[in-house]
């Protein structure tokens, strides 16, 4: 099998693709990369999620490391994504691998690298990896020393990673304030590694924090797939109704998204958790700065931009096309539609755990609900909703669909004239409206992917409507 990174790193299904033979290599790629930029000597930090056997497979990705040079600094434990990734700055390592999945079922597991600056590879980066990854799987030439062995050369140093990310997060969000405020917080940890973070930030305050699915299940159970989007949420926002709570936060497994349930128990879309993020800043912070969307994101950020004067910049689907522009430009805010915001100041990734402290710190602020808050943002940038369907489909039929979106061109979509279309990443069409609709094959599962945004719901289901009828699936 060839071995592909797609939006943030390689995934695959446990014991069919995704085994211990390909992660050895991947973890020889990360370090042949390492060394011939130069930068084995700085070491690595590695970690992992509570999925299937992802402890073991981080072994053996340390056993490679340590064999080729490379000193690793091996999790004590499951641990989120952006706790490893802040790790990678703090520490000044060259770089950081975290065995996660992700969002993905509970079937998949997955091999994330993050650069020296504490996110998502860049596509050079990745092109290069997946260079050596070819030429090991052609060639061979996999190093390997025994944990045992590496770990009494000192090669496999065992390190928390939770102190040094929670002390910067001190930095970022006034705890003290903010647990004074006595919110009511639900939070679903679904069975991931951020599992007690946001409780353990509240603690020792007036705020009550409840926490669901907390302890590590592997299978996932009660949900299609550990992915903070409303279908996922029903029994979030059960326990915010049940409870009068303020607010219900949930973290995808390895805690780099964000999903919101309000006070009345409805599911807020990441879109418009971005939108509320980055008003949090601008207006609450008083900050300013650029903000960077993927194309699938909101458009209410041009809104935002307008009223306060920052400028709004667009990329392709994924976090290694994010970071390096927030980077680049000292962005203020970056996000996607999947939930996963990421932030100046901090790491130039998606960090949930972040998110959802500075969306109570927003709620703290302002005195306002969730729901008084999406009324306030509407009041600024007009009514905005959105829908994602996910569409699964036969590996043979993809080409056949390829075929028909290349050839289509609407001009009416969802009752509405087309006033544009770009394939930037996917296929999307902008109505005269502004109102929009895309549609694009994941980048980690068999799937497609139609998003749509518009003033209401009912433009939202026919524009969905519109593009799946267009795609013949």
């Amino acid at each position: 099998m060839t071995i592909k990174f797609g939006t943030d790193g390689w995934r695959g299904i446990i014991a069919e693709d995704f085994t211990f033979d390909n992660v050895r290599i991947c973890a020889q790629a990360v370090a042949s990369y390492l060394q011939k930029r130069g930068l084995a000597e700085r070491g690595l930090v590695l970690g992992y999620d509570t999925r299937f056997s992802s402890e073991d497979f981080a072994a053996a990705v340390a056993e490679v490391s340590a064999a080729n040079g490379v000193k690793t600094f091996l999790s004590t434990k499951a641990v989120p994504t952006p706790v490893l990734a802040y790790n990678v700055v703090a520490r000044g390592v060259a770089g950081g691998v975290v065995i996660t999945a992700s969002h993905n079922p509970a079937r998949w597991n997955g091999f994330k690298f993050k650069s020296e600056y504490g996110g998502s590879a860049s596509p050079e980066v990745v092109a290069a990896l997946e260079e050596i990854i070819a030429h090991i799987q052609g060639h061979g030439g996999v190093k390997r020393l025994s944990l045992e062995e590496a770990s009494k050369s000192s090669m496999v140093q065992k390190v928390e990673t939770e102190f040094l990310y929670k002390e910067h997060l001190h930095r970022l969000v006034d705890m003290e304030s903010l647990g004074k405020a006595g919110l009511k917080v639900v939070v679903d940890s679904m069975y991931g590694a951020g599992a007690g973070y946001l409780r353990e930030f509240l603690s020792g305050s007036s705020a009550q924090v409840t926490e669901l699915n907390g302890e590590r299940n592997p299978f996932f159970p009660g949900i299609s797939q550990p992915e903070p989007v409303m279908h996922n949420l029903q029994g979030l926002s059960s326990a915010v109704v049940s409870k009068k709570a303020d607010v219900g936060l949930a973290l995808d497994c390895d805690a780099d998204r964000l999903g919101v349930i309000d006070e009345k128990g409805r599911f807020i879309t990441p879109l418009q958790v971005f939108a509320l993020l980055a008003l949090y800043l601008l207006e609450v912070r008083g900050q300013r700065g650029a903000m960077v969307k993927s194309v699938t994101s909101t458009s209410m950020l041009y809104g935002l931009g307008k009223l306060y004067n920052v400028p709004v910049l667009e990329t392709p689907v994924g976090f290694k096309y994010i970071g390096p522009i927030m980077i680049r430009d000292n962005a203020l805010i970056g996000g996607e539609e999947s939930g996963g915001f990421g932030f100046r100041g901090h790491i130039p990734e998606r960090d949930g755990i972040l998110s959802g402290l500075y969306f109570l710190d927003l709620m703290v602020r302002t005195g306002k609900s969730p729901s008084e808050l999406l009324d306030y943002l509407f009041s600024k940038v007009g009514a905005h909703h959105y829908q994602r369907v996910d569409i699964s489909f036969a590996p043979g039929q993809r080409q056949k669909v390829e075929e028909r979106l290349r050839s289509v061109k609407p001009k009416m979509m969802g009752d509405v004239r087309v006033a544009s279309q770009d394939t930037t990443d996917g296929l999307r069409f902008i109505q005269e409206d502004r109102s929009w609709v895309l549609v694009r094959f994941s980048g980690t599962e068999p799937l497609l992917r139609a998003y749509a945004e518009a003033q209401s719901m009912e433009q939202v289901q026919r524009l969905l409507e519109d593009i799946r009828s267009l795609a013949g699936v």
